[in-house]
């Protein structure tokens, strides 16, 4: 790779600066750059070696748009690539990037599948893909093996660039607009206020060219951690957790071959494991391995700097093989170098990008999963002004730091977990994957029972939870994977049957649970809900509603139990666990200047209690005869929040539901859990058997025949509360209102036809259709939305989900979104490349007036 020096700035670190970021890759450069370009100069990047020094130098340089569902990893990358076409003329620095085009080989039905609706739905974003046939790959890539080729997915403006070119011009635009960029530079801690909640700077140390070391304090009210591999151990020194692990990643370089014409294409074929390129007069071969290996679990090497790793030959060649049978003449090509480094990747495959919640105003961007290059302009932008405005402006539901848990640092779950996540960079990324590696950390207080009953657990958020319930006598198994229905599609039907028609029993231990105590605690909660969580002389009540920020725009999606005066309970979903938690402490931190919130707690009581959940029309029957409770619906109605017995044990019983149907979640504590379940199970038995074991699966399905909500999957902090439909939670009128209130009072005032957009129930009439998620919507030919979540309603007889609605998607006039707009259209959705005709809907498809939750 080549690369353009950067003059040298002088070692002497500055005693102050608005912001210090840490580590001086692509990302890092990029942060800084945008800080300054934005307005805020005072900013310093801090390297302990050379700029790009880390894993930058040796990345591959592709930059791609094509390729993913998310709006959010879309828009970066599409940013991204529009900074790198324009820096040069920015900076005098040139960025090396050529729009030599893309293409994404498929190779099979099921890869075709995947990248149909993928391109669906790039090409909604404003990617310029063209499926084009084995033929035109043949013609834009000669020396490509194309026989088995089904389709390509060809981007002509996509391509590459090179990485330290990249930094380097970012790294220049900085300093440009006011930054200091300073190499050689380590920062050895991190300082904190008195009360080790909020960062106020770093320590350095410079080592001199006669040997000795220089030490300093920069004074600081925001730090970045951008230090890529390093970031793990650099957030320990601040008690930051940052789940990435560096693993093995390779390419090959062939000696120059006749006939590479360096203009030809990116070639990507995920089913040979490989990215090809014209690198000089030869051609580079990279590798995503299915077996890939971790690096270094115990320790980066702080001195790791423009290293390589000692390729592992046995183990790589039949990968490399494979990969270059796909242009068979790179095998009798002489082999310039091959090459080996490290890249770091999350347990998710999704970067870890935000303030993080252990510390204020300390902020991280790192984990990139070898997309760093691609999205790194992106990245940096986000970040900059996620700093300056003191939130996000795009969804970063799915990529917030505060969704990871302390234990994913661990060295074996790191070691476990990073091999699959590599693994799964060019597996077909099949809807119902189950995670196989880092299993079995979080166990529910019934996991036993629940195997007995042979139950097909799932991953969720480290819990083992059952998704589904073999028959008996046979093995649970996820089966082939595919884009259709599974094998057991029929098993999945029958539970959720059985929840409609009698009544289910759910393992929903998994939830967030928080126990909110002290004489403020009605206060903060008050203050955080847009609902009246806090009713005067009331009690035994669970309260639906949600958290916004100032702009009015989701925080979170949960309930509010009040157990007494000044006991509160918070059940939110998994996903969102840390980012609640934070919330609220961030809420009682700041508000310590007038008091409002310190006589509060709050307390993490999520292992505390198992949750299980009996829905369906039979469930209050059921219920009664396991309970001295009167469960009639004068003494115990909607939204009663009581402690009651079941057998031995005394639960917090709550009338509510996820699923649509009469419904009751019993909050056990974890030493009776068992007791009580088997109290319960004891109607999953026998002729008059009326209680059902129901998984994950059919939760889902219910809860979207419903039209229930689930932030971080339909909803993001990017949507109002508004648009989302939830505005029947508000209640303006309470004490002291909510956080966000006038921005929500505001766009309930100016009335449904003036919303850009809203969230809608979308039905496939063709049963045979499957949604997932972001498939494409129509409205009279036009696009209008993507689902957001997908499902399959087997009350209502099709695919299912919930779909945000936005009209200006294809057209730059407002359109309001009514009743007449919905009921006067002709839907379609685009289901990998078939449009199939739909229904949609503003009200729930089943049950709209909620008879079947009050009976």
């Amino acid at each position: 790779m080549s690369s353009t020096p950067i003059e040298r700035p002088s070692v002497e670190v500055p005693k102050k600066a608005r912001v210090v970021v840490v580590g001086g890759g692509i990302i890092g450069c990029s942060v800084a750059y945008h800080l300054a370009k934005l307005g805020w100069s005072d900013v310093v990047l801090l390297e302990r070696d050379g700029l790009t020094s880390g894993t930058t130098w040796h990345a591959a340089g592709l930059m791609v748009t094509f390729g993913s569902l998310s709006e959010t990893s879309t828009e970066l990358r599409k940013y991204t690539k529009d900074l790198y076409s324009n820096l040069e003329a920015e900076t005098g620095q040139s960025t090396g990037f050529k729009p030599c085009g893309f293409i994404e080989l498929a190779t099979n039905k099921d890869y075709l599948e995947e990248y149909r609706r993928t391109s669906a739905f790039n090409r909604t974003m404003g990617v310029d893909v063209h499926e084009i046939s084995a033929n035109e790959v043949k013609e834009l890539f000669p020396l490509c093996k194309t026989d088995d080729v089904l389709a390509g997915f060809y981007v002509p403006t996509d391509g590459r660039v090179n990485p330290v070119d990249s930094a380097m011009a970012l790294a220049k635009g900085a300093r440009m607009h006011g930054a200091k960029v300073m190499e050689n530079v380590t920062v050895t801690g991190v300082t904190k206020d008195t009360s080790g909640r909020k960062v106020t700077g770093v320590t350095t140390a410079v080592t001199r060219e006669d040997g000795s070391v220089a030490k300093a304090h920069v004074e600081a009210e925001y730090v970045v951690n951008c230090a890529g591999m390093w970031a793990r151990q650099f957030g320990e020194m601040a008690g930051v957790n940052v789940p990435n692990q560096a693993a093995e990643h390779y390419y090959l370089v062939t000696d120059a071959m006749d006939g590479v014409d360096p203009n030809w294409p990116v070639v990507e074929d995920p089913s040979s494991h490989t990215y090809i390129r014209p690198e000089g007069a030869g051609l580079l071969v990279g590798l995503f391995e299915p077996d890939a290996a971790a690096w270094n679990v115990d320790k980066i090497p702080h001195d790791f700097s423009f290293g390589e790793i000692e390729p592992d030959w046995e183990r790589m060649a039949p990968f490399l093989e494979t990969a270059m049978n796909r242009v068979p003449d790179t095998l009798n090509a002489g082999m310039k170098t091959f090459f080996c480094g490290p890249e770091s990747f999350t347990p998710d495959l999704a970067p870890i990008v935000g303030e993080a919640p252990e510390l204020d105003n300390y902020f991280v961007a790192a984990g990139l999963n070898s997309i760093g290059i691609l999205t790194g302009g992106g990245i940096g932008r986000l970040v900059a002004n996620w700093i300056m405005t003191g939130k996000p402006d795009m969804d970063v539901t799915g990529m917030n730091i505060d969704r990871l848990h302390r234990y994913q640092s661990n060295r074996e779950y790191r070691a476990a977990r990073v091999v699959e996540s590599l693994g799964r960079v060019y597996k077909c990324h099949y809807p119902h994957y189950p995670m196989k590696t880092a299993r079995g950390c979080k166990q529910t207080p019934l996991y036993s029972r629940l195997e007995a009953k042979n139950a097909m657990f799932r991953d969720v958020s480290g819990w083992e939870c059952a998704d589904w319930y073999a028959p008996d006598g046979t093995t649970p198994q996820v089966g082939e994977l595919s884009w259709g229905k599974h094998e057991w599609f029929d098993i999945w039907r029958a539970e959720h049957d059985a929840c409609r028609n009698g009544a289910a029993l759910i393992d929903m231990s998994f939830m967030s649970k928080f126990r909110v105590q002290g004489a403020d605690a009605g206060a903060l909660l008050n203050w955080l809900s847009t609902a009246n969580v806090d009713p005067v002389d009331e009690a035994e009540v669970i309260t639906y509603t949600q958290w916004c920020n100032d702009d009015g725009k989701l925080e979170a999606d949960l309930t509010v139990t009040k157990m007494g005066e000044n006991d509160f309970m918070v059940i939110a979903t998994d996903t969102m666990h840390r980012h609640v938690e934070a919330w609220m402490n961030r809420h009682i931190r700041g508000s310590k200047a007038d008091g409002r919130f310190q006589n509060v707690t709050v307390t993490d009581v999520s292992g505390a209690y198992a949750q299980l959940n009996v829905q369906g029309p039979r469930s209050r029957e059921i219920l009664q005869q396991v309970t001295t409770q009167d469960m009639s619906d004068e003494a115990f109605p909607f939204r009663t929040a009581r402690e009651i017995d079941i057998g031995f044990g005394r639960v917090l019983c709550t009338r509510i539901t996820y699923v649509g149907e009469l419904g009751y979640e019993l909050f056990i504590p974890t030493e009776q859990a068992v007791h009580v379940y088997d109290r319960l199970a004891g109607f999953t038995e026998g002729a008059d058997a009326c209680l059902t074991h129901v998984g994950l699966k059919a939760l889902g399905s219910l809860r979207l025949e419903k039209g229930y909500r689930d932030y971080g999957h339909d909803m993001d902090n990017t949507d109002s509360l508004i648009q989302s439909g939830l505005g029947f939670t508000c209640d303006f009128e309470k004490p002291n209102g909510f956080l966000g209130k006038e921005k929500v009072q505001a766009e309930k005032a100016a009335g449904v036809k003036q919303l850009p957009k809203r969230l809608c129930s979308v039905l496939l009439k063709d049963p045979a259709a499957m949604l997932y998620h972001g498939e494409i919507v129509y409205r009279d030919g036009q696009v209008v939305g993507d689902v957001r979540a997908g499902s399959y309603g087997h009350t209502l007889g099709g695919a299912v989900g919930l779909t945000m609605i936005e009209p200006q998607k294809s057209s730059s006039e407002h359109v309001p979104i009514t009743k007449a707009y919905i009921r006067e259209g002709t839907w379609e959705v685009d289901v990998a490349g078939v449009r199939y005709p739909a229904e949609v809907s503003l009200t729930p498809m089943y049950d709209p007036k909620n008879l079947r939750i009050k009976g």
